[in-house]
């Protein structure tokens, strides 16, 4: 009996050192959940071979899940916006952004309208839109949120609940751009590389919606991993995962972020990230 539970203890002790050794990661849900399923699984077999640990991909429902799943160490690498990688280098200090795609140094947001409204785009934000119902994307999103409605302020000294008849938030981006185009909201503001993903794979109908402002450009997404993964695997890992990020040349796995390669990144390219959810209220100064 003794050797039976000593057996048992041990399995027991193989069982929970596997499980941490094992990187976990998260992505936000910025698209429908079952396609990045799809697509970071596949990310997640990348990696275990060029880490030579066990990868796995954490899927979540919701921006913030992905922030607290970080926060809380149940993922301890996550792809990220701008804002959701700040709230979680914020959460869990020492933190460190280690890549971004190279797209996301001048990242853009598109407003897109229905074309019942007869608008056509312009360089100048679009006034015409006031009094118009106007669905964001998710509350952590900085493409489908925070940025949006930093230009709105800036543009029209009003908030969103101001200056347009109804606000929404529909939760992804994919959602804002169904949504538009069925009529529901007359505008929104999508993640530009979600809306020509989309218009690709002819999902988006142009006789029903179009674009009709892209914002200035900004920095956005981002790898972020905690600072105290080396506690668990080893000195140097930061460096490996970072490694293994810039050397991701399969364009099946690039194209599906969409990304053309990885870049460094660093927590200091977000300072106006910050800075600029500091000014509209979402996060603490």
């Amino acid at each position: 009996m003794k050797k039976f539970l000593f057996i048992v203890t041990i399995l027991v002790l193989f069982s929970s050192l596997s499980v941490a050794q094992t990187l976990r990661f998260t992505a936000i849900p910025d698209e429908d959940t079952s396609r990045l399923q799809v697509r970071f699984s596949k990310v997640a077999e990348y990696l275990s071979k060029q880490l030579a640990v066990p990868v796995k991909y954490l899927p979540v429902k919701s921006y913030n899940a992905s922030v607290a799943a970080f926060k809380y160490n149940q993922v301890q690498l996550a792809w990220f916006g701008g804002l959701s990688g700040v709230q979680a280098r914020m959460a869990v200090r020492g933190s460190k952004a280690i890549a971004q795609g190279e797209e996301d140094q001048q990242f853009v947001t598109y407003f897109i309208a229905n074309t019942s409204l007869g608008l056509n785009e312009t360089k100048e934000f679009p006034s015409e839109i006031k009094g118009k119902t106007f669905t964001f994307g998710s509350k952590g999103s900085t493409s489908g949120r925070l940025m949006p409605e930093f230009y709105i302020r800036q543009q029209t000294k009003k908030t969103p609940q101001e200056f347009f008849r109804r606000v929404g938030f529909s939760g992804d981006h994919s959602k804002t751009i169904a949504l538009v185009q069925s009529g529901s909201y007359q505008v929104g503001a999508v993640n530009y590389k979600v809306w020509e993903k989309q218009l690709s794979q002819g999902i988006i109908d142009l006789t029903q919606v179009r674009v009709i402002w892209k914002t200035p450009a900004y920095v956005d997404y981002n790898w972020t991993i905690r600072g105290d993964v080396e506690s668990v695997f080893g000195k140097g890992f930061i460096q490996k995962v970072q490694n293994a990020l810039l050397e991701m040349k399969d364009k099946k796995l690039l194209e599906s972020f969409p990304r053309t390669r990885f870049i460094k990144a660093s927590n200091e390219l977000y300072t106006p990230i910050l800075k600029t959810g500091q000014s509209i209220g979402i996060l603490n100064k």
